[in-house]
């Protein structure tokens, strides 16, 4: 699993000609780290007299962050898993119709879930960047360029994961399904690009 992996085997591991992990888990990876930093924002801010009106909602916000950095770690394992299947479809023999047909419908099925993978991270990524929102305008000042950090990650996992719906949508033969994945996948990218940039532009200022 990523999780269990050190900094460096993740890097040796991505740095090499093994299919997996790939653009995917680095996504996901990214995410994060954007929200573990969001984390360490609110972390920041609890129990300090200056942030007492919003100790409540930084508890509630933290236990969330929480959640989705486990998320995004189970997300980029579940790439790989999705990837490998795919993979080895591409190789499945097409010498006749019947297995012409058999491989196409098994692409279809493994191409389909390989989307959904990173769709989700998509998913995640702009709920997460909804959150550094508050953060930067509610979390400790102290912190506050650490919020910027954490958006960048975050809009890199989010347009990163918008790369692998894309690839796997192309090949897909069900063109009705995967324009619609397509279509979402660009509202959530579109979204969280903007969101994500205001929030930047915002800490910019902020340190200025």
């Amino acid at each position: 699993m990523i999780k269990d992996l050190t900094v460096s085997a993740f890097l040796e591991e991505l740095s090499s000609k093994r299919p997996t992990p790939g653009g995917g888990g680095a996504a996901a990876l990214g995410g994060a780290q954007g929200v573990a930093l969001g984390e360490m924002v609110i972390n920041l801010t609890l129990g300090k007299k200056k942030y007492a009106d919003v100790e409540e909602e930084m508890q509630l916000l933290l236990v969330k962050l929480e959640e989705m950095r486990e998320e995004f770690l189970r997300l980029a394992d579940e790439d790989a898993k999705v990837f490998a299947p795919l993979a080895a479809a591409y190789g499945l023999p097409s010498g006749t119709e019947e297995e012409k047909k058999h491989k196409e419908e098994v692409l279809e099925t493994h191409l389909l879930a390989a989307s959904l993978v990173p769709k989700a991270v998509m998913e995640q990524a702009v709920e997460a960047i909804k959150i550094m929102d508050i953060l930067a305008r509610k979390g400790s000042r102290l912190a506050v360029s650490d919020v910027g950090v954490g958006v960048s990650f975050l809009r890199s996992a989010l347009l990163g994961a918008k790369m692998n719906v894309s690839i796997n949508t192309k090949f897909m033969k069900r063109r009705e399904t995967a324009q619609k994945l397509d279509q979402e996948a660009y509202m959530l990218a579109e979204m969280g690009w903007k969101l994500s940039d205001e929030i930047y532009a915002n800490v910019e200022a902020a340190l200025k």
